[in-house]
């Protein structure tokens, strides 16, 4: 497999986890709902133009969401001090303690579909994640190393 193979195949495992692991915790939300609240997490407040590009849906697309996530206190508006005619979009406290909760059942319900592997794959698989971690934090420009 060559290198760009490689990455793909990251990548395409990486949604059938996603999926997987969805399905296995039973929770109802749908994934554009925790992709807003990861995006805001990485990103800072967004306005919803910005918002909905990062997260790739449509505007109305997501002010739809955005209502819903207002209404369970996921998020907040607050000014735009660069522009008062303006909202941003941020993430609330308990939007924050919901993701991390999201992320944490997301483990436990991946954790059968790795019983048995030995120490060497778990060392792999934990420095897989911390490069796939490095690489998309970082502009392409700004990845050194």
């Amino acid at each position: 497999m060559n290198r760009t193979d490689t990455i793909s195949s990251l990548v395409q495992s990486a949604h059938r986890l996603g999926r997987i692991a969805a399905l296995a915790t039973g929770n109802t939300a749908p994934v554009a709902h925790w992709r807003t609240l990861a995006v805001l997490e990485s990103e800072g407040p967004l306005r919803v133009g910005e918002l909905a590009a990062a997260c790739r849906v449509t505007q109305p697309g997501m002010t739809r969401l955005l209502a819903t996530l207002v209404e369970v206190e996921h998020v907040t508006r607050v000014a735009d001090t660069a522009d008062s005619r303006a909202w941003l979009i941020q993430l609330s406290p308990k939007g924050r303690a919901a993701l991390d909760e999201w992320r944490g059942e997301l483990g436990e319900a991946l954790t059968p579909w790795f019983d048995g592997l030995d120490d060497a794959d778990w060392a792999a698989l934990d420095r897989a994640a911390d490069i796939l971690a490095t690489r998309t934090t970082a502009s392409p420009e700004k990845v050194t190393a």
